[in-house]
């Protein structure tokens, strides 16, 4: 997939669990939520994002810090 629209969907993500009253509840939400359900195709994608892609800078600032903290459980295992 694209990155950006890997950022999009992220950043609804981020929409949705923006809501919740407790921010680090929030922040877990977000990384489960892209942990859990996208494929680790995806995931590496948005988190190469992270690095210096273009799209970074599009990402929610509650979507980038949940994709900071929780890096390492959303980064896909090594293959091969």
């Amino acid at each position: 997939m694209k990155a950006d629209l890997l950022v999009d969907m992220a950043n609804q993500i981020g929409t949705f669990f923006d809501s919740l009253p407790d921010r680090e509840e929030a922040l877990k939400g977000i990384a489960e939520h892209i942990r859990r359900f996208w494929e680790p195709r995806m995931r590496r994608v948005l988190l190469a994002e992270l690095d210096g892609g273009a799209e970074a800078a599009r990402l929610t600032e509650i979507v980038f810090v949940a994709l900071t903290k929780y890096r390492e459980s959303l980064t896909p295992a090594a293959v091969g």
